[in-house]
């Protein structure tokens, strides 16, 4: 597969139609919690950004990665418990039905979170 791709669309188009479906879905939820937050490519993953990178999302072999930087790990680890996660990032199984309650939940703290940081840089 290749790393160069432009485009969220581009990158969701690589894969077969059932991961495309899951990769949309979760797309979708985090365009409904903050839909002032601007597409990307980051990484070579989709991105989502506002004030700075604010969540990235991955397909891999048997899982969707999702990526809401440590501070969103931290703040769900117990919602988050059920699933393989590392510092940063967390692992939900293509066999599972995708948490997208749980990812508007995170994707609603970073905005906030993202939004607390450019006030506190302004001052």
């Amino acid at each position: 597969m290749s790393n160069s791709f432009k485009t969220i669309d581009e990158y969701i188009q690589n894969f077969p139609d059932d991961i495309q479906e899951r990769l949309q879905k979760i797309r979708a939820t985090i365009k409904d919690a903050a839909p002032e937050a601007e597409e990307a490519i980051s990484y070579a993953m989709p991105t989502f950004k506002l004030n700075g990178n604010l969540v990235h999302f991955a397909a891999f072999t048997n899982h969707i990665g999702f990526y809401p930087a440590p501070s969103g790990m931290e703040e769900f680890q117990e919602e988050l418990s059920l699933y393989k996660s590392g510092k940063g990032s967390v692992q939900f199984p293509l066999d599972k039905p995708l948490p997208l309650d749980l990812v508007s939940k995170i994707v609603k703290y970073r905005v906030n979170q993202n939004l607390e940081n450019k006030k506190t840089k302004k001052k």
